[in-house]
C-alpha cells in the first residue's frame, strides 16, 4: 500500500498500464521527436495525488526504453490521461523513479 504523495513499489505492467501507454503513445512520440515501432509497458510505480501518477518503464525497441509519467485524473474530474513527462535513452536496468 502506498502513502499519499509517496510512490508504490515497482509492479509488473498489466493490461490497464498497457492501455495507458497506448493512449499516450502519440504524445510520447511528439515529445521524444521520434517514432516508436515497439511500445510495450514493462513495469510501473504509482503515486496517489489528486488522481494518480503512473511512472512507467516502456520498451521501445532493441535495448532502448523510455520512462513515462502519466497523470490520471480522478473519475469525478473526468478521468483523463495526460503525459506529464518523458525520459528517453533508458535501459532495461534503469529503475523507474519519481521524476
Amino acid at each position: 500500500m502506498s502513502l499519499c504523495g509517496g510512490t508504490s513499489d515497482v509492479k509488473e505492467a498489466n493490461e490497464k498500464v498497457q492501455q495507458i501507454c497506448d493512449n499516450v503513445k502519440e504524445h510520447a512520440e511528439q515529445k521524444a521527436n521520434k517514432k516508436f515501432d515497439v511500445f510495450q509497458a514493462r513495469s510501473y510505480k504509482t503515486q496517489v495525488v489528486a488522481g494518480t501518477n503512473y511512472f512507467i518503464k516502456v520498451h521501445v525497441g532493441g535495448d532502448e526504453h523510455v520512462h513515462l509519467r502519466v497523470h490520471e485524473q480522478l473519475p469525478h474530474a473526468g478521468g483523463k490521461l495526460e503525459l506529464s513527462n518523458i525520459q528517453t535513452s533508458k535501459s532495461h536496468q534503469d529503475p523507474v523513479e519519481y521524476f
